[in-house]
Parts: C-alpha cells; structure tokens; sequence
C-alpha cells in the first residue's frame, strides 16, 4: 500500500514537470509597446514598425491595429494565444523590454514599454 502510494506521488510529480519548466504564469507591464528595428551607427538608432506595436490592455488582454487578442505569459516568454496575432512570442528582456522570438531566438524586433 506504501509503495503504491509513493509510486502514484512519483507519478503526479513527473506529469506536473514539463509545466512548471516552462515557467510561472505572469503578466507584462500595461500600455503601450512600440516597436523597432535596429538602425544603423550612421544613421537612426531605431527603425519604427508601426504595424507591430501593440498595447497592453488588461492582465491578459492585447490590443494592435490588426485587432484584440489574449496573451499569457510563462516565464520570460509572452505568447498572443489569441487574435489576430495568435501564435506570436516575445522574450522579456527587462520588465519594459521585449524581443520578438523568430525562428525559436529573439529577433532584430524590438518592443519597449511606453506609457499607461
């Protein structure tokens, strides 16, 4: 009976891992988030992207020109799970500081926190 008992608390245990690897759930500053590429030394510092910023309206909630949406966050990942930027996922560099991840890294993509 012992041993049923520890291998089942085992069992519980191992199936709960692969959620908490991918980090706490959270939420992102809320405001607006504009977003940029870099510029060049000679040249402007950032390239606006207009298209890809974004606000942060409530604890889950993301407005964009496209539309509204949900998002949520594990960790230092931000995923848009809804909307029309569904699939969509950001690396948290700093608390206002945002990287779009492209091909599994972040990218050149750049967001940063802008006001309330």
């Amino acid at each position: 009976m012992r041993l049923t008992l520890i291998l089942g608390a085992a069992a519980i245990a191992a199936l709960a891992l692969p959620a908490f690897a991918q980090g706490q759930i959270g939420t992102i500053e809320r405001g607006q988030y504009m977003c940029e590429l870099p510029g060049d030394a000679g040249g402007q510092v950032g390239i606006r992207q207009p298209d890809e910023d974004f606000r942060i309206a409530s604890a889950s909630r993301y407005r964009s020109a496209q539309g509204d949406g949900t998002y949520l966050r594990r960790g230092n990942v931000v995923t848009m799970s809804s909307g029309p930027r569904n699939g969509t996922q950001y690396r948290i560099i700093s608390a206002t500081f945002l990287r779009k991840i492209e091909n599994g890294e972040p990218g050149p993509l750049r967001c940063f926190w802008r006001e309330r």
